[in-house]
C-alpha cells in the first residue's frame, strides 16, 4: 500500500516503539516521509526492530532510553533535538498491563510498576519534548490511552491510562494557541506479539485467570466483536498526528471497534 506523504522532513519520535502500536505507528510515519526516533529501553528488540524496518526503506533510529525517569524523557528529546534539530511529532506510547487480577490481590509494589510503567512515561516524555516544540511555534503530541479506563482485573493500570487523557485534555488547555497540539488515542484489544515479557517471573494461576477475564470482558464489549490490528490504530495515531487534524486537539479518540472507556 502507498501512502501519502503527509510527514516529509519531518522529525517524528515513538515511545516504546519495539513492538505492537509503536511499532506500526514507527513504520507508517517512515512510509510517509518522516525521520523516526523508536526510543525504548529494550535495547536488542529496539535494534533489531530499526533493523527490520530498515530492510523495509525506513529512516528510522533507535535511542535506548529509561522513560519512567525523567532523567530518561529528557535525555531522549535533547539527543534527538541536537542530532536532528527539531521534533514535529511525539508518539507517547510506553505502557502496557503487567498483571491482571482483582484490585486486592495487588501488592503495593505491584501497583506502584504499574503506574510506573502506564503514568510516568507519558508525564515525563510531555514534560521534556514541550520546550522544544513551544520554542518552534508548532508540534503534535499523540499520548496512548485505553478503554481499559472501565475494565476488569487491571484497576492500576485504568488508573494510569485514565492520568493519560486527563492529562492530555489539560495540558490542551495550557497550550491554546502555541502551535502544539496534544491528543490521546485510546485503543480497546489489539492483536499484538510481545518480544519483552509483562513480568519476568512465570505468570500465576490467579493472572492466567484475570487474563482471561480481561479478554472475555474485551469482546464482550466490543460492539464490533472482534480485536483490532496495530495498523488500524497507527492510521488513527498518524492521522492526529498529522496536520490533516490541525484542529483537533485536547481529545481522546476511542479506537476500539465500538467500545468506549
Amino acid at each position: 500500500m502507498t501512502f501519502a506523504k503527509r510527514f516529509d522532513n519531518q522529525i517524528a519520535v515513538v515511545t516504546g516503539g519495539a513492538q505492537g502500536i509503536g511499532l506500526a505507528t514507527a513504520q507508517r510515519l517512515a512510509e510517509e516521509g518522516a525521520i523516526v526516533i523508536i526510543a525504548d529501553r529494550a535495547a536488542d528488540a529496539t535494534q533489531a526492530t530499526v533493523d527490520r524496518l530498515r530492510d523495509k526503506g525506513c529512516d528510522v533510529h533507535a535511542a535506548i532510553f529509561d522513560l519512567e525517569k525523567c532523567e530518561g524523557a529528557t535525555e531522549l528529546y535533547r539527543t534527538v533535538t541536537d542530532q536532528f534539530g527539531q521534533i514535529d511529532v511525539a508518539v507517547h506510547n510506553v505502557g502496557g498491563t503487567i498483571w491482571a487480577k482483582p484490585y486486592w490481590d495487588y501488592t503495593p509494589d505491584e501497583i506502584v510498576a504499574e503506574i510506573n510503567r502506564s503514568l510516568w512515561p507519558t508525564l515525563w516524555c510531555c514534560h521534556a519534548v514541550l520546550p522544544y516544540m513551544l520554542a518552534a511555534g508548532h508540534g503534535s503530541i499523540v499520548n496512548i490511552g485505553s478503554v481499559a479506563t472501565r475494565g476488569v482485573n487491571r484497576v492500576p493500570y485504568a488508573a494510569a491510562k485514565g492520568g493519560v487523557a486527563a492529562l492530555t485534555a489539560a495540558l490542551s488547555l495550557e497550550l491554546e494557541a502555541s502551535g502544539v497540539r496534544v491528543n490521546c488515542v485510546a485503543p480497546g484489544g489489539v492483536n499484538v506479539t510481545r518480544v519483552t515479557p509483562r513480568d519476568p517471573a512465570p505468570m500465576s494461576e490467579t493472572v492466567k485467570a484475570g487474563f482471561a477475564g480481561v479478554m472475555e470482558q474485551t469482546l464482550r464489549d466490543t460492539p464490533m466483536a472482534r480485536f483490532g490490528e496495530p495498523e488500524e490504530l497507527a492510521a488513527a495515531i498518524c492521522f492526529l498526528a498529522s496536520q490533516e487534524a490541525s484542529y483537533v486537539t485536547g481529545q481522546t479518540l476511542f479506537v476500539a471497534g465500538g467500545g468506549i472507556g
